[in-house]
């Protein structure tokens, strides 16, 4: 069984500058999820019974992020002291001032970073029983990046940031051969409360950022003869920060391949091109079921077993149950039943709830609308507000007029009903079971179980009007032509 940490802290107070955003750099989405959410997700993940999470630009919008997805969280504000140091602080000052054990240290805009890794570096720190341990990895490009520098023992002596290993390889100063070192500091940690505490009491701001560095810990720890140490992990992904727009898509990439990994291998989806098909951190899909190119898989859509979805489908907070069909359709909170079909090119809006076995099919637009089992609004239809029972059949080009220019109605159809193309059923109205409409009515009464409604003018068809008002035109002419041959074959077939 891992350690488990006596805190956790995130750090989400930066300003984000180079994100270039007006939106807070940690509320930024990786799959569907801000980046803080995944901080938060695998701070809580790890058992610690306090949380603290520091803020400061966009502090109002964040905290409220943050107390949303999780009310327990202890937000803490920075002050205008700047640094990681500092920020820290201001967390501590919000937990308990008796509080030992250890305090893991983490970030806001690392999305990849795993419950695992947090609870590795815990067990890893208090095996050791080390001060200070920081998560570390080695890279075949360390440049940009905080050198670890180590004793002979392997215990760490201190962090060279890259612009002062620069420096020192330019000067010949003590630290000329720090770039040579591939292992680079991620900037997470676990600390020992009480040193860490202790240590950031000392740290000063004499420096030529005015800040209150974290590192200077690292020093101050070593000083007084505490062991500090670095826990390597292999996958590097999973430190790696947000800084810009660029590499918040190259990981949000990343966790998407990650995911697709994970439906494949572990729950037996098929997805034919995992380059295009993008799903959500909190989309669940069943075994068997085949994800056709260009799937988009957003919020808490659930998908069950043996479904066939896509290609060209963007589903947004649906539940798709066994067995269904959803082909070239976008959909947001919408259901649809155990064996149903929807699209190709349906819309479904929110409150649309299709029944198990029911259709809806090509250029079908619904909302608010309850489609009951086995019932079919197959192509070219408006359908808002509306509940149709089991059975029944909307024809095409079917109108639900459900909005009078102040107010929405509602329309219900019955069971077995049959609607005719081109209808217009104008809301409020009650279509009973067992009803026929005449294909081109428009409905403005109610409808009695197994009666007709029909709305339609009677067809007058006016001898000459061709002749007469479209003369000399190409439809006057095909019409001669057509009389011409009536005529031959009327006398053709006339007795001598």
């Amino acid at each position: 069984m891992s350690a488990t940490p006596a805190a956790v802290i995130v750090l989400a107070a930066g300003d984000g500058t180079r994100m270039k955003s007006s939106t807070s750099k940690v509320l930024h989405l990786i799959g569907g999820r801000s980046l803080v959410g995944h901080a938060l997700l695998a701070a809580a993940h790890t058992g610690a019974p306090r949380v603290a999470v520091t803020v400061r630009a966009h502090r109002d919008l964040v905290a409220a992020h943050i107390t949303e997805i999780w009310p327990e969280v202890i937000v803490a504000d920075q002050d205008e002291i700047k640094g990681t140091g500092r920020a820290v602080e201001c967390a501590l000052e919000a937990l308990p001032a008796d509080l030992s054990g250890t305090v893991l240290v983490t970030y806001g805009d690392v999305p990849l970073l795993t419950t695992q890794a947090l609870l590795d570096l815990t067990q890893a720190h208090e095996d050791a029983a080390n001060a200070v341990t920081v998560l570390t990895a080695h890279l075949e490009d360390p440049t940009g990046y905080g050198r670890v520098v180590r004793d002979s023992d392997g215990s760490v002596q201190g962090i060279v940031e890259h612009k002062d290993a620069l420096r020192a390889r330019d000067e010949g100063g003590a630290h000329a051969n720090v770039l040579e070192i591939n292992e680079i500091n991620s900037g997470i940690y676990a600390f020992d409360a009480q040193v860490l505490r202790a240590s950031l009491a000392k740290v000063t701001t004499d420096n030529a950022q005015g800040e209150k560095y974290l590192t200077d810990v690292l020093a101050i720890a070593r000083a007084a003869g505490r062991r500090v140490a670095g826990h390597d992990i292999d996958d590097r992904w999973q430190i790696e920060g947000v800084n810009d727009k660029s590499q918040l898509a190259r990981l949000g990439k990343e966790y998407n391949r990650r995911v697709l990994q994970r439906l494949m291998v572990e729950d037996g989806v098929i997805i034919i091109d995992p380059d295009s098909t993008w799903v959500d951190a909190d989309v669940s899909v069943g075994i068997d079921t085949v994800l056709h190119p260009n799937t988009q898989l957003h919020r808490a859509t659930a998908i069950g077993a043996s479904c066939t979805i896509g290609p060209d489908t963007t589903l947004t907070g649906t539940e798709v149950a066994d067995g269904a069909t959803v082909v070239r359709t976008q959909a947001e909170l919408a259901v649809i039943g155990a064996g149903a079909t929807v699209g190709p090119f349906s819309y479904l809006r929110p409150g649309t709830i299709l029944g198990a076995h029911g259709k809806i099919g090509g250029f079908v637009e619904t909302k608010n609308a309850q489609i009951g089992e086995g019932a079919k609004v197959p192509h070219l239809t408006y359908c808002g507000d509306a509940t149709i029972g089991a059975g029944a059949n909307i024809g095409a080009g079917t109108i639900f007029a459900n909005y009078d220019g102040v107010n929405k109605h509602h329309t219900d159809i019955g069971a077995q009903s049959f609607i005719g193309s081109n209808s217009v059923i104008v809301a409020p109205r009650t279509i009973a079971d067992g009803v026929y409409i005449a294909a081109g009515s428009a409905v403005v009464e109610d409808v009695g179980a197994g009666q007709l409604g029909v709305t339609r003018a009677r067809q007058r068809n006016v001898d000459g009007w061709v002749a007469r008002r479209r003369a000399d035109t190409a439809t006057h002419r095909a019409a001669l032509e057509a009389e011409a041959r009536h005529t031959s074959t009327t006398d053709q077939g006339a007795p001598e």
